[in-house]
């Protein structure tokens, strides 16, 4: 066997060996939503679709859900202003400190989650604010803004200067360029890093479980909720619902923006 056969073969089993890993626990989730018995198991006992008919008609569910989707839109919202506006100025403007605002931008991913959680409880604590939903997406929105940052600087770092330059001889007030010219050129990155957002928003559940009361909890949480008693194969298909929600995302993301793009954005 030649090295280059051998190399290749080692290679190859080492990516099969990820993929598998990788997918492994979406694919038992997916399984086991389709059983038909009455505990949750995989291999499936059996194909059926009676629990995605149930959580079709658990209202519970639904509402938790469409509170997970309000709390993802009020983090879209003020992550895609927040996050263009700070990653034009880091990739396109001098400014004093740049090295210390982009090591301040690691924080979130070097203090623990439950650190941040607590903090952002505390401060919505005194203002009187614990128990309603938009703070989840504020919230949320704080933790995870250095995403769209990073996304639209990289947008940013790649534009071309003479297109803005070209615009402010033709006579172009610079709102006028910026609006026109910078806004659509970053775009791509606005786009990957808004989705970013909201699928990580929608997701999110410590958060949301130290921020709101339980009446008012979000679809992670009421799931954490259900599965304390006992694991049932509806949560499984309610899992498979959220699967299905990163693949739409993913998809929208290569239609709008291209795969290419969001990952050099990285």
């Amino acid at each position: 066997m030649t090295a280059p056969r051998s190399k290749s073969i080692v290679l190859w089993t080492f990516v099969i060996s990820v993929l598998v890993l990788l997918s492994a626990p979406t694919i038992v989730v997916i399984g086991a939503s389709f059983t038909s018995g009455n505990m949750i198991a995989f291999p499936p006992e059996g194909l059926s679709l009676k629990w995605y008919a149930k959580i079709a008609q658990a209202t519970e569910l639904w509402d938790a859900f469409l509170r997970s989707l309000y709390a993802a839109a009020i983090c879209t919202i003020i992550a895609i202003p927040a996050g263009t506006l700070a990653g034009i100025a880091l990739a396109k403007y001098p400014i004093r400190f740049a090295t210390s605002v982009q090591m301040y931008l690691l924080l979130p991913f070097t203090i623990p989650l439950i650190g941040s959680g607590i903090g952002l409880m505390l401060v919505f604590g005194e203002a009187r604010l614990l128990g309603q939903l938009w703070p989840v997406g504020v919230a949320v929105c704080v933790i995870n803004l250095p995403f769209m940052i990073w996304a639209v600087s990289a947008s940013a770092a790649s534009l071309d200067p003479d297109l803005e330059l070209a615009a402010a001889n033709c006579g172009a007030p610079p709102l006028s360029t910026f609006i026109h010219v910078t806004i659509p050129g970053v775009m791509p990155g606005i786009i990957s890093g808004s989705l970013l957002m909201f699928i990580l928003a929608l997701n999110e559940f410590l958060v949301s479980l130290l921020l709101v009361d339980a009446r008012i909890v979000t679809l992670p949480v009421q799931i954490y909720n259900s599965i304390r008693s006992i694991i049932t194969p509806d949560l499984a298909a309610v899992s498979v619902v959220f699967v299905a929600c990163a693949v739409a995302a993913v998809f929208l993301l290569d239609r709008l923006v291209g795969l290419e793009i969001f990952l050099k954005s990285k």
